[in-house]
């Protein structure tokens, strides 16, 4: 199963990450929203896909005996069809509860449209647009789905390209594989300051904490 983000990220991983945001911000008036979810979706749809296979799978083995084999089977039908419904529960229970499953069942075109689209709804929740001169910045990591998102605001973007947040992205997907989710966000984090500061995205004499500076972390 995917691990849970309060399981994920001791006391310490807390205040290293939101530590790293303050230093970071001491570079440049970017404001830093690290954001943590362990799924973008529930992916209904994977779920009965998996659920229909399997129910299928069992149905066809059944007409494949009949068909192709001289055993006698002493099924009835509502044995056959209990058996049938048995496999339906169970290919429905092993896409929910075993990612890798369930990823390739919703297919990668769903899982990056469901991702952004949640990135899209913590940028508005977390207010990631309320600062002066729209210097925020969301870096969004959906764990089931493998995927990390950089989001900026407009005046990020003024001074950013999109693929040079790919260094950025690469440290956390690095941290998460090793088993150091922690450390692979403090990197990014990090990254972000100086990609920020060499962009010239300058701290500004009046520079204030427009933004927290903690983890958000969300199931869905």
């Amino acid at each position: 199963m995917t691990p849970s983000v309060s399981r994920l990220f001791s006391e310490q991983d807390l205040a290293r990450i939101k530590h790293a945001v303050e230093d970071a911000e001491k570079k440049t008036s970017g404001e830093i929203v690290p954001y943590v979810v362990e799924q973008s979706d529930d992916y209904e749809r994977a779920v009965w896909r998996g659920a229909s296979a399997a129910g299928s799978l069992a149905l066809l083995t059944f007409l494949a005996v009949h068909a192709f084999t001289v055993l006698w089977l002493p099924f009835t039908l509502p044995v056959v069809l209990a058996v049938i419904m048995a496999a339906f529960g169970a290919g429905m229970a092993l896409t929910h509860f075993v990612p890798s499953v369930k990823r390739l069942l919703a297919g990668r075109t769903l899982l990056r449209k469901r991702v952004s689209q949640r990135a899209a709804e913590a940028f508005i929740a977390e207010e990631v647009f309320d600062t002066r001169e729209r210097t925020g910045i969301l870096l969004f990591v959906s764990l089931l789905e493998r995927q990390v998102l950089v989001v900026g605001d407009s005046g990020i973007n003024a001074h950013v390209k999109p693929e040079e947040w790919d260094d950025v992205v690469q440290s956390v997907v690095r941290g998460i594989r090793k088993g150091y989710a922690a450390a692979g966000i403090v990197e990014a984090i990090d990254k972000c300051g100086v990609l920020l500061e060499r962009r010239g995205v300058a701290r500004r004499a009046d520079d204030e904490d427009e933004l927290r500076d903690d983890l958000r972390m969300s199931d869905r």
